[in-house]
């Protein structure tokens, strides 16, 4: 008895040790820093009482035990009742690095149990990066299993990679791999290399955070999605992104009466969206106007602008939603916007979450400086990712379907479940001013009042591109009064959620990339 007494006390004894990770001064300079430790940062992401840890007892290679569950916490809990598994990087064990113990065992047993339950998996990250100290062959060889992993997974599973702190090397790959990237402002970080690396082989003397801060990845760069305040509210960012994807590709979307009437007419648009064509507004306003109440969710709001992406709820099913922004280069297309369409289109038809395009769009940005930045190759993305997409897909044009912009958005010829447009669309090769320019230039020139025929001319041709004469031959389906936009959405939807599209076999096509 005393013997059995002694061996379970030891137990509590080295959880208890575990439990405390760094210790009280390591956990302090963390908070210091603004940043939530592992534990507390899991509390926030799963249900109360229903996280379940793996691999507690875990100690760096060497057998000691100066790296409490050698600086990774994983395992599962219920994210709004479904379940959802985690890697979470400990910065006051040795700075959050990937041990050999806790990658290739702990880690890589957590990325195979989700495969294998078909869950949706969280890193929380917070890490310098591999261990150097034990960077034998096979702890190199396990973070390259990681990489590996994710791709196997994708398309699988939901990945999110959520920012709470430096991530460098290793684990810098892990953003780059997941569908969604939320970054604390201030706090998180992510390079290959980091600043004392980049010090040594380059000699440029750079902060980890000028060199891949929220202000560079959710700005520039476009690797990371959302820039949020602190850690908590990227917690509640990651729990929000799942609640619109299911939990895994098997599976649909999970339903949420929002008690938005599925009829609802979509008062105050003409207030919203000017009838002139060369006019900018916000379609945001749009979308929150159609779309079910406090359901829009925006992803990478900050970068390529001229565009606009995210989730939504319509009748309480979730939804995708691709939306040209007039008030940024006036909903031109370039390769940014296109890249970032592209994926998210994807991410979509992977998890079996219907498309809604909301159409005004110029075209694509033309010019020499775009084509060096390999315009059609990036716009190619786009149109690759439109054409694959097998899940329902709605397209509504508002008001400008200008050239390849209008294939990109899910045109007539992009098998749309649903295509109408508004009175105010106008579906063109190019704007009426631009033919004009280019066709017509000529005879403007000679008349006598050249502003009167070119004014004259304008107006000709954009009564030969209104939306009547689309729906006359069948190219749309129909024109519709903008209040009745939320309705034939949902219509749209209905309609094709038991679609099945056969095309021929192939290992896979190959995306411009």
């Amino acid at each position: 008895m005393d013997d059995y007494e002694a061996r379970v006390g030891e137990l509590h004894t080295k959880r208890k040790k575990n439990l405390a990770m760094g210790g009280l001064e390591k956990i302090a300079k963390q908070h210091e820093r603004g940043k939530l430790t592992a534990r507390e940062r899991i509390d926030l992401l799963f249900d109360p009482g229903t996280f379940v840890e793996l691999g507690l007892l875990a100690q760096n290679r060497d057998g000691s035990d100066t790296a409490p569950a050698d600086g990774v916490v994983t395992g599962h809990g219920d994210v709004d009742g479904r379940q959802v598994w985690v890697i979470a990087y400990d910065f006051t064990v040795m700075a959050g690095s990937m041990g050999a113990v806790g990658e290739q065992f702990k880690a890589a047993r957590v990325r195979e149990l989700a495969v294998r339950y078909r869950k949706p998996l969280v890193w929380l990250l917070d890490s310098a990066g591999a261990r150097i100290q034990e960077a034998s062959g096979s702890t190199f060889a396990g973070t390259g299993w990681l990489f590996a992993d994710q791709v196997h997974m994708s398309g699988v599973i939901p990945q999110v990679a959520a920012m709470l702190g430096p991530c460098a090397a290793g684990t810098a790959y892990i953003p780059g791999l997941a569908d969604f990237v939320p970054m604390v402002k201030g706090t998180s970080s992510m390079a290959l290399g980091g600043a004392r690396l980049v010090k040594a082989a380059t000699g440029e003397d750079v902060t980890d955070h000028d060199m891949g801060g929220s202000q560079v990845h959710c700005y520039e760069s476009g690797v990371g999605d959302n820039e949020v305040e602190n850690d908590a509210e990227c917690i509640a960012t990651v729990r929000r992104f799942l609640s619109y994807l299911p939990s895994s590709n098997a599976e649909a979307p999970p339903f949420a009466d929002t008690g938005d009437p599925a009829d609802r007419a979509v008062e105050g648009l003409e207030k919203i969206v000017p009838v002139s064509p060369r006019a900018a507004y916000d379609v945001r306003k749009v979308i929150k106007a159609i779309f079910d109440h406090d359901s829009w969710f925006e992803v990478k709001p900050t970068w390529a602008k001229n565009i606009v992406i995210g989730f939504a709820r319509v009748g309480g099913h979730a939804t995708g939603v691709v939306a040209n922004q007039p008030m940024q280069k006036g909903g031109a297309l370039d390769s940014d916007s296109a890249d970032k369409a592209a994926r998210f289109i994807r991410m979509c038809d992977a998890f079996n979450v219907p498309l809604v395009y909301l159409m005004d769009v110029p075209g694509f940005m033309v010019g020499s400086q775009v084509e060096k930045e390999g315009i059609i190759r990036h716009g190619a993305k786009m149109l690759y990712a439109t054409s694959e997409a097998t899940v329902p897909k709605v397209t509504v044009i508002m008001r400008k379907a200008y050239g390849a912009g209008y294939y990109v958005m899910c045109g007539k010829g992009y098998e749309p479940d649903t295509i109408v447009a508004w009175p105010l669309a106008e579906i063109s090769v190019m704007g009426p001013e631009g033919a004009v320019n280019i066709i017509f230039n000529k005879q403007v020139e000679a008349s006598e009042d050249p502003e009167a025929t070119r004014a004259q001319l304008i107006e000709t041709i954009r009564a030969q591109i209104n939306p009547y004469l689309a729906a006359g031959w069948a190219m749309i389906d129909d024109v519709i009064d903008p209040a009745e936009t939320r309705r034939v959405i949902i219509k749209g939807i209905d309609q094709a959620r038991s679609k099945k599209i056969d095309r021929p076999w192939r290992k896979h096509g190959n995306i411009p990339v």
